[in-house]
């Protein structure tokens, strides 16, 4: 169907390990949407440098044999769509959690004051 090799489908599994794994750190950062807290320049220069370096490797093919830009192309388009429905069952999980917490925990009482003691000297 797609005449893929073997290993050119270990250098498309690599693409998409790497494609999908760096981004997961953007959606564990926050309990909102993955935009809701501005990462750090160092941790988004970072993650963009070895995506970029990484895709090189997949589409050149340094060390694996190369998948060229389309293939690398579709499987960002992937890691992309995952990372999206990702994000949505992330926020669909706290919600849930937030309610059955909200359920299960009982309410916040608070400690009674000792009361004042008037005494004679």
């Amino acid at each position: 169907m797609f005449h893929l090799g073997h290993d050119q489908i270990q250098t498309l599994m690599y693409l998409k390990l790497s494609g999908a794994g760096h981004p997961t750190i953007f959606l564990t950062r926050t309990r909102g949407r993955f935009w809701s807290s501005r990462p750090s320049n160092l941790l988004l220069g970072a993650v963009l440098g070895t995506q970029a370096v990484a895709t090189l490797i997949a589409v050149y093919g340094v060390l694996v044999p190369p998948i060229g830009w389309g293939r690398a192309a579709a499987v960002w388009a992937y890691a992309l769509a995952c990372f999206l429905i990702n994000d949505q069952v992330k926020l669909l999980t706290y919600w849930v959690l937030d309610r059955r917490d909200a359920q299960t925990t009982p309410p916040h009482h608070d400690p009674p004051q000792p009361t004042a003691v008037a005494t004679s000297l």
